[in-house]
């Protein structure tokens, strides 16, 4: 299977009102912004080639930039093999709103095309990939909108260790964009992630950083840390496990902003054809602090290797 890497923004500026229509006196509306193994060979080509390509959207509120969850079930730390790949990772959630908030739904198309190298450097393969991500995204009895997102671009070196061991490291950089739904500001990413995919294992642990150029312009701008983590087992073509992940808010840009963090679980299953892979997983709130309400997505990828 292919690894991918999603990667989105959030801003904690609101774009979307997200509170409910008061017969009182209405508060100003809230805006909220998306962000937007031994396994068989194949199979195992597919989970690599997503890993390493997505890298692009995030949840509607304000946080991290990467979409948290958008690696998993992605072996990210193993390197690709040599070609070119497609990957799309589409997710969509709600996120029920607490204390008569709106409730909101997002959703996140991640087109992204990766290009493993044949170029070695320090014994790590080379491999870039871009992305050009699309959102919609709806508050209840409110607004709808939907448009593209911040395109990504990234590099990344990936390194097999032997023995089903493999990490990467990724640099890469969001670039602005001028509508409502994404980020107008520049944000550079750091990924590391480490692989172990011996007798149909995948256990991945993938950490995000990211910051942005400037903390607060139209958009408010933290820093964030998210994790992804993946623990699944190929059964013949079939691969099954738990999945997880987890974001922090690590940067304040203004005095009244609240910094956020969530941790989620939930499960995968992927089949592996010849040379098409898919994966379906599914992730729910375990606890969040300032995102609002606890947020329920499932999420689907294509792999394709030409």
């Amino acid at each position: 299977m292919i690894e991918g890497r999603v990667v989105g923004p959030w801003p904690n500026t609101p774009v979307i009102s997200c509170e409910r229509p008061r017969k009182t006196k209405p508060a100003p509306p809230s805006r909220a912004r998306t962000t937007p193994g031994p396994a068989p060979a194949a199979r195992r080509r597919g989970t690599t080639v997503a890993a390493a390509f997505c890298a692009v959207v995030s949840p509607v509120f304000a946080g991290s930039v990467t979409q948290p969850g958008e690696t998993i079930g992605l072996a990210a730390g193993a390197p690709l093999p040599e070609g070119v790949y497609f990957v799309n990772t589409l997710n969509w959630g709600v996120r029920k709103g607490e204390n008569g908030a709106a409730d909101v739904t997002l959703g996140v198309n991640i087109p992204v095309l990766a290009w493993a190298t044949p170029t070695t450097i320090a014994g790590g393969r080379l491999q870039l990939l871009g992305a050009l991500p699309a959102l919609e995204v709806g508050v209840q009895d409110a607004d709808h909108d939907s448009g593209l997102y911040n395109p990504f671009l990234a590099a990344q070196l990936a390194w097999d260790l032997g023995s089903g061991f493999g990490v990467s490291y990724m640099l890469g950089i969001y670039l602005p964009v001028g509508n409502k739904l994404g980020f107008d500001t520049t944000s550079i990413t750091q990924r590391a992630a480490v692989s172990y995919t011996a007798v149909g294992w995948n256990l991945t642990a993938n950490g995000i950083y990211g910051i942005a150029t400037d903390s607060v312009s139209k958009t408010t701008n933290p820093g964030f840390v998210n994790l992804d983590l993946t623990a699944t087992k190929a059964l013949g073509k079939w691969s099954v496990g738990p999945v997880a992940l987890a974001s922090w808010d690590v940067s304040k840009p203004t005095s009244a902003y609240k910094k956020q963090s969530q941790f989620a679980m939930g499960g995968l299953v992927g089949y592996g054809f010849d040379q098409l892979t898919v994966q379906a997983y599914l992730t729910s709130t375990v606890s969040q602090e300032d995102y609002g309400g606890n947020d329920t997505r499932g999420w689907g990828r294509v792999i394709l290797p030409f």
